[in-house]
């Protein structure tokens, strides 16, 4: 296992880190923003959700879907589809000893796609924007991954 750890160049492990952690804030913060639609728009999924409200008939027109929520909601289950993957893949990508420039690039890229995943996916712009936001994303994934399995670290 030291080996291993030793291959791994620590400003590549650093630059991981770093946008690691920026995506991960990104897909949290998601969570905070789904809340914000549903209480601005007085929508809930749950019945202990609407306390708030005293009158038997409003608590019932409050428990709906709404597309402004199911958007939010939607794009946060795509940022946990993708991210989780980025960071677990890209922690043993990190240990492959990657060129700095190489890994700044899929680390980047990565970052940028799903920030503007999110903006394509909440501003409701128009596809193919979000589409091809996605595909990068996962792109970028599918060649880190590659790059772990070609690099014959345990075979």
């Amino acid at each position: 296992m030291a080996e291993v750890l030793h291959m791994a160049d620590e400003k590549v492990f650093l630059a991981f880190s770093t946008y690691a952690t920026i995506v991960i804030l990104k897909m949290l913060l998601m969570a905070p923003l789904t809340a914000y639609f549903r209480v601005t728009k007085k929508v809930f999924a749950n019945p202990e959700d609407t306390w708030m409200e005293k009158n038997a008939e409003e608590k019932k027109k409050m428990l709906r879907t709404d597309a402004d929520v199911e958007r939010v909601r939607r794009c946060h289950l795509n940022d946990l589809e993708n991210i989780i993957p980025f960071v677990l893949i890209g922690l043993l990508y990190s240990l492959t000893g990657p060129e700095l420039s190489t890994a700044l690039l899929h680390f980047r890229v990565f970052v940028g796609s799903r920030i503007f995943h999110t903006v394509a996916y909440v501003a409701c712009l128009p596809q193919p924007s979000r589409g091809l936001s996605w595909v990068v994303g996962l792109a970028v994934t599918f060649s880190m991954a590659y790059r772990v399995l070609t690099t014959g670290l345990f075979l």
